[in-house]
């Protein structure tokens, strides 16, 4: 059997080394993966910095507002909630391209992401506020028990959600303990900015 020079077997040994370290410190970095900051749909209070290349002039950190857009340089107000950065970006790009620059290279990046809470009250064993998680849906349940549960002189069949639409208040009236039990209701998600209150028990 034929053998690799000593020295070509302590290059690739290092090579390997390397290759460990490299990964080692990938994984050691703090905050959101590539896939997680490039697929997150933006939400109004977003901080975002917008660059578009050979125009520094055009650099801009923008706040999402209330109703989802930005005010960008020349072109104006563009719509922005409920896009991923990088369709942002190219409806940022679309509106430069239409009189303004030829083929406008644009980068977006969410500098701070606007966290998304909720709120848990009344007979429950810790009331307060919440994040709601970044990458999953929270069913009603799930949020009862973020909140520790029911207290022992819980109504669960007395909840109810609050909810702000647009300038509007829609308010919901729940039997948790017929959704306990698996019906089509169960599967009733959190939205942010709820308000959600817990109701007690007459004995």
């Amino acid at each position: 059997m034929s053998r690799l020079p000593f020295n070509l077997k302590t290059r690739r040994l290092a090579d390997l080394v390397a290759l460990f370290v490299f990964v080692s410190l990938l994984a050691a970095v703090p905050g959101r993966s590539v896939a997680q900051t490039d697929t997150a749909l933006l939400s109004p209070n977003d901080l975002i910095l917008v660059k578009v290349f050979q125009e520094d002039d055009l650099e801009s950190t923008l706040r999402v507002a209330d109703d989802g857009t930005v005010s960008f340089p020349l072109v104006g107000v563009v719509k922005v909630e409920g896009a991923t950065p990088q369709e942002a970006a190219r409806r940022i790009a679309a509106k430069l391209a239409d009189g303004y620059l030829r083929n406008p290279q644009v980068t977006l990046t969410v500098v701070e992401a606007n966290k998304r809470r909720f709120t848990v009250l009344g007979q429950v064993q810790k009331p307060g506020s919440y994040d709601l998680p970044d990458r999953n849906n929270l069913t009603l349940l799930q949020a009862i028990g973020m909140a520790g549960g029911y207290t022992s002189i819980a109504n669960e069949k007395k909840i109810v959600l609050k909810r702000q639409a647009g300038n509007k208040e829609i308010v919901y009236k729940i039997n948790a303990q017929e959704m306990a039990k698996g019906g089509s209701s169960s599967t009733f998600e959190i939205q942010p900015g709820d308000v959600l209150t817990v109701g007690e028990s007459w004995f």
